[in-house]
């Protein structure tokens, strides 16, 4: 029996466990610190076995995942040195920083065991246990960054067992990883937040900032909703990067403002032009670090049982609505219809089906 400990069975280390849990000769074990949470872990049927002993969780397991914070995983692994651990346990973590954990892991000594670092590249606007899926990481990049040191047939178990999250696995050093992760990832939260920090202030003065900026505005920097202690401890893990990147992105914006100044339309066509190429380039049908939209936007008359006729329709198709939400109206349109899907196939088989009955669509 292959025994699998989570620490921290939230979003992501939930959704972990039920890739692995009923699998041929796995034990999947949870731990808290929080009893309620080890109960709810229980009643969810998340985990087969769940405790708030770290010894308990930890002692002969082969694979240890740390999902905790960044903040707290070194004191996790800090931890899990000082106990007597399986011969040849495997320990990870899936922090969206990779050197610092890393560094921590060569500095310590693991009694018979390893550390790989790991960052499964797929999240979800929701958070917690409640929000654990199986799914979650199907067609994702799950990021493994190993040592030199680390014997290649101890890496290959984990990529093994990995393989029940039907993720790509992605092998690179963890500083390569902080770079790339810190670009695609921490620097446009740090934007996002910085563009809705900049419109809150020129609200204070006219609240038609706040009412017009529904809609492209409101999708366009929603992942300045991060929660803020999980960010914190994010970009000051990766602050040295960071101000690099920065750097960056303010000449990036000083070469705009300059080619206003000059009324160098041709400039700022080429900046859009090279933007668009690079940008078509990317992969549609891949999750990536930042959660994917699948949202539609259907007019709606202001005709009784509208909103039911579509949601039965979608239901009689088997296509699954992950939300909904009713726009204010606009302009000469008497509403909008915000529908939210699951993934790619079921929002393009919605865009079909509410053609096919006459509704107006658009993204």
């Amino acid at each position: 029996m292959t025994k699998i400990t989570i620490f921290g069975v939230g979003l992501i280390g939930g959704s972990l466990a039920l890739c692995f849990k009923g699998k041929p000769n796995i034990k999947v074990v949870g731990h808290s610190n929080n009893p309620k949470s080890v109960q709810k872990y229980l009643e969810k049927e998340v985990v087969d076995e769940a405790t708030t002993s770290i010894e308990e969780a930890a002692l002969e397991s082969d694979f240890i995942f740390l999902c905790v914070p960044v903040g707290l995983l070194e004191d996790y692994l800090i931890k899990l040195s000082k106990l007597p651990l399986k011969n040849n346990c495997i320990i990870t973590d899936v922090g969206s920083t990779k050197e610092s954990i890393t560094s921590c892991a060569r500095s310590i000594s693991l009694p018979n065991g390893y550390f790989i670092g790991g960052h499964p590249m797929a999240g979800s606007e929701r958070s917690g246990v409640d929000a654990a899926s199986s799914y979650l990481f199907e067609n994702a990049f799950y990021v493994l960054t190993p040592d030199p040191e680390i014997p290649d047939h101890i890496y290959q178990k984990l990529e093994d067992l990995l393989t029940y999250t039907k993720s790509q696995i992605i092998k690179v050093d963890a500083s390569t990883h902080d770079d790339i992760v810190g670009a695609i990832s921490h620097l446009p939260h740090i934007i996002a937040v910085s563009l809705v920090n900049q419109i809150s202030k020129y609200n204070e003065q006219n609240d038609l900032y706040e009412r017009l900026a529904a809609g492209g505005f409101k999708d366009l920097t929603r992942i300045a909703s991060g929660d803020p202690v999980i960010w914190r401890d994010i970009l000051l893990n990766n602050k040295n990067i960071l101000l690099h990147l920065l750097n960056d992105w303010q000449k990036e914006i000083s070469k705009f403002a300059d080619l206003l100044k000059m009324d160098d339309g041709q400039g700022v066509e080429d900046q859009f032009k090279f933007a668009s190429d690079f940008r078509s380039k990317l992969p549609e049908r891949r999750k990536g670090v930042i959660t994917s939209l699948f949202d539609v936007y259907v007019d709606i008359p202001d005709h009784p049982g509208l909103i039911g006729h579509i949601t039965s329709e979608l239901g009689n198709r088997k296509i699954s609505l992950k939300n909904i939400e009713i726009i204010e109206s606009r302009g000469e349109v008497p509403g909008i219809l915000r529908l939210s899907f699951r993934d790619e196939d079921d929002l393009e088989n919605a865009v079909q089906t509410l053609k096919e009955l006459s509704y107006s669509v658009h993204f």
